[in-house]
């Protein structure tokens, strides 16, 4: 497996088949996807884009932190879920952070997703709360 940095364009096949299955593919271009401090990630199986991941400079108003980066559009193809992929772009873009000299990365995870967001270390912050046709979520965050 390989991480490596990606255009935003890159993301929206893997966001549209793995999280708005059935959905216009323009539903997966998120405001921000092209802003100066917004970067992407991806990972590479055999040079197959299998796993994709966003990040936003972008503050949350329920996290006191003064700058913070939002996680966003994390997909993996299901032929490679459980492998690390994931958590292999988290690691990756930890480190990007870090150097802009943010502590805190936040994202709205599925309710399904909680446990795998809990092994990397994220703590959920509030009740649980529905995102029009996409279903339950949590607002997690780590500090980094």
């Amino acid at each position: 497996m390989e991480v490596k940095q990606i255009d935003a364009k890159d993301t929206y096949k893997l966001r549209n088949k793995v999280l708005r299955p059935g959905r216009p593919i323009e539903e997966c271009m998120f405001g921000g996807d092209n802003d100066e401090l917004t970067f992407h990630l991806g990972a590479y199986e055999h040079k197959n884009l299998v796993s994709v991941a966003s990040f936003y400079f972008e503050n949350n108003n329920a996290l006191s932190d003064q700058y913070q980066f939002r996680l966003r559009g994390m997909a993996t193809d299901e032929n490679f879920r459980n492998k690390g992929m994931s958590k292999a772009l988290l690691e990756s873009a930890f480190t990007i952070i870090k150097k802009n000299h943010v502590n805190i990365l936040w994202c709205n995870a599925r309710t399904s997703a909680l446990g795998f967001y809990e092994k990397i270390g994220f703590k959920t912050k509030g009740n649980e709360f529905d995102i029009k046709d996409i279903g339950p979520h949590f607002l997690m965050y780590k500090m980094i």
